[in-house]
């Protein structure tokens, strides 16, 4: 070999090192080029176009088959569970404490257990809470012709129309209108009650994921609500925070009450059915990126079509379903369930037995004509804060299951303020005065 001469294996290494450096350079360069391109998007051609806001649920389902067909399961899935699912009973026969509990309101009278959204509208037109003064407030989350009603009348005069009057002119139970919009089908805040009070925490709804929507479409109904003002403007109480003591101390600030306890005095107030608000209070589930949907209503598969179940009910109805999607032991989570619902059901009963203890201590200081006025008003005030308290709990949907930590620490503080109103009462009677001040 000639000195000073390379090898031909060397020479030919690094042409094929350049051609590979070119080729490498040449996909790089396409893969930025696809990848800045427009994409396409994705969805399906829709069979029959659906006009925005559509009540009907029947056309949606159209185009939509499977979340249809599963919907339509919503108006007979009667099966109850141990503490709830959908089958109805009266609330007030099953439990006699509320019927003391709630004395001197409408929910004395009649409170049964809800049933599935089909049947939403058949049943707030059914119950005896509904009356010559009842305003259309009440139907703000029974009906998927409201968005469309909301936009024909405005929201102020949807709330204050008569019941019966603005009745005439909704005719569809809940249905696609109240959580979708019409072709894009994202999920959507529909409610403006909703709306506003995202609002008032600095929240906009548009930036949120597509999971966090799959929790927050549930909040246009599943929260805890009242009727302000003489136009009963429905508002959600979130402007100082959801959890209890924030609602409660925004109560107080505005000076609101449900109704008036008999024979007490005390300004009640009456819970609704806060499911977001004690969801989304730090619970296991929500900080994991659980979303309502992916319990309630879980993915399932028509051939090859993936969809999620509109037969929205218990996730104990199908816990393979419903839990199977995470869990791999499925009969662990129905038992552990099983044992926190219990447990909570224990301390719930024995709240209420505080709080009707409480309310005989007041009757017996309302009625002394030397009671201590002051102490007689703290007495009401605690009263009302444990009440609430219980209530928020009693008429959640979950029997705690939904937050099992936060559901038991709100027990907990409702029965220690019960307990300190009946003293407190007592004390304001003059009854056992002595007795306390030697202890």
């Amino acid at each position: 070999m000639t000195v000073g001469t390379k090898p031909k294996s060397s020479i030919s290494t690094w042409i094929l090192v350049g051609i590979i450096l070119v080729l490498a350079a040449g996909l790089i360069g396409v893969l930025l080029f696809l990848k800045n391109q427009p994409q396409p998007k994705r969805g399906m051609v829709p069979i029959q176009q659906i006009p925005p806001k559509d009540p009907n649920s029947a056309d949606w389902g159209v185009n939509f088959p499977n979340e249809y067909s599963t919907f339509l399961k919503t108006e007979m899935n009667n099966t109850p569970t141990t503490y709830g699912g959908s089958q109805p009973y009266s609330k007030l026969e099953k439990d006699p404490r509320l019927v003391i509990l709630f004395a001197g309101y409408t929910f004395a009278k009649d409170y049964n257990e809800e049933r599935g959204h089909m049947n939403s509208l058949t049943d707030v037109r059914a119950t005896k809470r509904v009356s010559e003064k009842t305003t259309g407030t009440c139907y703000s989350c029974k009906s998927s012709n409201n968005p469309q009603l909301w936009d024909k009348l405005g929201v102020v005069e949807f709330d204050k129309m008569p019941f019966s009057e603005l009745g005439k002119q909704i005719t569809q139970p809940i249905g696609c209108a109240n959580c979708h919009e019409a072709g894009t089908m994202r999920l959507i805040v529909t409610n403006p009650a909703l709306e506003e009070a995202l609002k008032a925490q600095g929240k906009d709804w548009h930036t949120f994921t597509r999971q966090e929507m799959r929790t927050v479409v549930c909040a246009n109904c599943h929260d805890e609500y009242y009727l302000k003002g003489d136009g009963k403007y429905l508002t959600f109480p979130w402007a100082t925070g959801t959890k209890i003591e924030n609602i409660i101390n925004y109560y107080d600030t505005a000076n609101f009450k449900d109704w008036e306890y008999p024979d007490t005095g005390t300004p009640m107030l009456k819970a609704q059915h806060p499911e977001y608000e004690t969801y989304t209070a730090d619970s296991t589930h929500f900080k994991a990126g659980v979303s309502c949907s992916d319990c309630h209503m879980p993915y399932m598969r028509d051939g090859a079509a993936k969809f999620s179940s509109h037969d929205v009910k218990s996730p104990l109805l199908d816990p393979e379903a419903a839990c199977g999607q995470c869990h791999t032991d499925v009969d662990y989570v129905v038992a552990r369930v099983a044992t926190i619902q219990a447990q909570v059901n224990e301390r719930l009963l024995a709240t209420e037995d505080a709080l009707i203890q409480a309310i005989d201590a007041l009757k017996v200081a309302a009625a002394s004509p030397s009671v201590d006025k002051t102490k007689l008003d703290q007495a009401r005030k605690l009263h009302r804060q444990a009440q609430m308290m219980w209530d928020f709990v009693a008429a959640e949907n979950s029997m705690g299951f939904h937050n099992p930590e936060e559901t038991l620490r709100i027990l907990a503080k409702a029965t220690d303020t019960a307990r300190q109103a009946q003293l407190m009462a007592i004390q304001a009677a003059g009854t056992l005065d002595g007795f306390f001040t030697s202890q």
